[in-house]
């Protein structure tokens, strides 16, 4: 079986007293906590960075929303669901939140574990050189948080490559949980689930408008229609998307403009796996396309049903 190509990580630091033993200021100053940042990636919204954690001598992520919008009550409510969301779910196919706090300017952060890897994009740009069962190990890894996810009310709504990630230890983690949508006890949504964040087009850049293509090729019909009765379902559909270019390297839906890729969505059945591509495993093929009916009360029905599908010996079907 082919490997996930082996990440060169950081100079590993070894452990000593000095950093281990060193007492904390009798009056810690929380604004002076983290140190040394540097940027690893920035959004249409955020901001994410590198730093120390001087108080437990570690690098941490560090997230905040941009100057730009940091003031702004919907991205700041947006902002709180994400970092609780993330801290609440706790399993080992999710990243560890640490602290959610405000900075000196009065703005929200929080911190995570910092984790070195690939996404899952960049794998599938080379996915013949891997094996087929790491592809679907990798799948079923995410299965298991959204089964999670689900058992606990909550539907992740951004299922893609690009928020996948594979690190230097075998680990699968499923991140940004930025759409993530729950309801209260009543079974309401919120104000900020009025809407379908990447659905507006309107004054979109270009940079924006080639990422809003790529994450509409990952959404379920009824996140097309904004339908307000959206359940878990909505993930199964994203997920199958995943597993079918996993088998073909290409996406179930086609489209050079969102327009297009909205109506072969909604409406178009997608070839079979098959047609694209030779040696597909049926069992594979039969739990894929079931996985994208558009009727979710056709689909797979729940991430566990999924996961005993795929962990069938489907290579001998």
């Amino acid at each position: 079986m082919s490997e996930y190509p082996k990440l060169k990580l950081p100079d590993i630091e070894k452990l000593v007293i000095e950093n281990t033993d060193k007492e904390l200021a009798l009056k810690p100053n929380a604004n002076f906590r983290y140190a040394f940042f540097s940027t690893v990636a920035k959004g249409g919204k955020s901001l994410i960075q590198s730093c120390k954690d001087l108080h437990l001598n570690r690098t941490i992520c560090y997230k905040s929303l941009l100057p730009e919008i940091a003031d702004d009550e919907i991205e700041q409510k947006r902002f709180l669901r994400e970092a609780r969301v993330s801290a609440m779910l706790q399993h080992p196919n999710t990243v560890p939140t640490y602290e959610l706090g405000r900075n000196s300017t009065g703005h929200y952060y929080f911190t995570m574990k910092l984790v070195h890897g690939y996404t899952l994009r960049e794998i599938l740009d080379y996915r013949e050189r891997y094996d087929l069962g790491q592809l679907v190990n990798t799948v079923i890894q995410v299965a298991y948080a959204l089964e999670y996810a689900h058992s606990h009310g909550v539907i992740h709504r951004d299922l893609k490559p690009e928020n996948i990630l594979i690190g230097p230890y075998g680990e699968v983690l499923l991140l940004d949980w930025g759409l993530a949508k729950v309801w209260d006890k009543a079974g309401n949504e919120s104000i900020i689930e009025q809407e379908v964040p990447g659905l507006d087009t309107d004054n979109i850049t270009m940079t924006g408008y080639q990422k809003l293509q790529g994450t509409l090729f990952y959404m379920s019909p009824e996140q097309m229609k904004r339908d307000p009765s959206i359940d878990a379902r909505s993930d199964i559909y994203s997920l199958g998307i995943i597993l079918y270019e996993a088998l073909t390297g290409r996406t179930p839906a086609s489209g050079e403009l969102v327009d297009d890729v909205i109506k072969s969505t909604i409406e178009d059945e997608p070839p079979m796996p098959s047609e694209i591509e030779s040696n597909v495993p049926p069992m594979l093929e039969a739990t894929v396309m079931q996985c994208l009916n558009k009727n979710p009360d056709e689909r797979v029905q729940t991430a566990g049903a999924l996961i005993r599908l795929l962990k069938q010996n489907w290579s001998l079907a």
